[in-house]
């Protein structure tokens, strides 16, 4: 088991929040409390970094509607960058794809703005 970190950094774009370790339904609220403890400014993207996330469950897809609901509130924009292959399958099957800006691994710098 690996703990869940979340790391928040700005870019011009907004903030970018990398997260590592396992999401699930024992850390979910972790990753909702950093997100929604941001505060976005119309037109600026927020960007979930996944590159480093080794497990995710439905807890953790949760987690990434609460940060969407969240940006949307604030007129903001959400990307999931460096998804991980099992989520981004998850994403795909549920119709998520559709609903948040998704890059698969090797698009984080692109999607992130830097």
């Amino acid at each position: 088991m690996s703990p869940l970190t979340t790391t928040v950094r700005d870019t011009a774009t907004g903030p970018v929040i990398t997260v590592a370790g396992e999401l699930d339904f024992a850390t979910a609220d972790e990753l909702r409390d950093v997100v929604t403890g941001l505060a976005l400014a119309p037109g600026q993207r927020l960007v979930l970094d996944l590159g480093r996330l080794d497990f995710c469950d439905s807890s953790g897809i949760t987690a990434f509607i609460v940060a969407r609901n969240h940006a949307t509130a604030a007129h903001a924009d959400i990307a999931l960058v460096a998804v991980p292959g099992p989520v981004l399958r998850v994403l795909r099957v549920t119709g998520l794809d559709q609903v948040f800006s998704v890059a698969p691994r090797q698009d984080t710098h692109r999607a992130g703005g830097d």
